[in-house]
């Protein structure tokens, strides 16, 4: 495990009845403002609409005092990543964001960043998952096919974000926790943190801390 990682890895954005990111904004100020940081590389590729999410993401850290720039508007996104002061992966589907990092060959520089030269890296929800050991402890449906469910691996365990402990009354679909308990019947696989929303977890070198106003759950293979 790297002794320099620092990440930052959220349920969700929204929590009911608050703005975007509002819930996680002294978490994140902190996380940030620690580290030095003044300017974010967001990756927008959860979502098919680019530009309207970047500009979401603007709006919000830049009135934070933050600068944001995108992946999708750089020329040459690899070396975005490499010049990166700190990385946001936001949220939505977690096949497209994965099969997208992929695809532009992003996968080793991110990991190289944040593993080796301790760049802060933020997600929420899929931007969480994709940090993870792989992504087959997601909720989002497979709607495009990355050519490996395997993620970053910033972490040594997988996160399951928007975590339920039970299923709606009269609902006789698997509860988050059976389905846990039937990957892990694959061989090999790694713990799950069932991650609450308004949740988030801070991992600093080898330390694991639980942030927000939940608790959270752990399954062990």
């Amino acid at each position: 495990m790297s002794v320099g990682r620092r990440v930052l890895l959220l349920s969700n954005s929204t929590l009911h009845g608050a703005e975007y990111l509002q819930h996680a904004y002294e978490d994140i100020s902190k996380f940030l403002k620690e580290r030095g940081v003044s300017r974010i590389l967001f990756v927008p590729y959860a979502l098919k609409d680019h530009d309207g999410y970047t500009s979401k993401v603007k709006r919000v850290f830049e009135k934070w005092g933050y600068g944001v720039s995108s992946a999708h508007e750089e020329k040459d996104p690899v070396q975005a990543v490499k010049d990166a002061e700190a990385f946001f992966v936001g949220g939505g589907n977690t096949f497209q964001l994965l099969k997208a990092l992929y695809d532009g060959k992003l996968i080793e520089p991110i990991r190289k960043r944040v593993l080796e030269d301790g760049i802060p890296y933020i997600g929420s929800s899929a931007g969480s998952n994709v940090a993870t050991v792989s992504i087959c402890t997601t909720n989002d449906m497979p709607i495009v096919y990355p050519p490996s469910f395997a993620a970053l691996g910033l972490v040594p365990f997988n996160i399951n974000p928007h975590y339920l402990d039970s299923n709606p009354e009269k609902h006789m679909g698997e509860t988050r926790e059976e389905r846990i308990r039937q990957y892990h019947e694959i061989p090999d696989s790694p713990p799950v943190v069932g991650l609450r929303e308004g949740s988030l977890l801070l991992i600093e070198g080898d330390r694991i801390s639980l942030k927000g106003n939940q608790c959270a759950r752990i399954f062990m293979p």
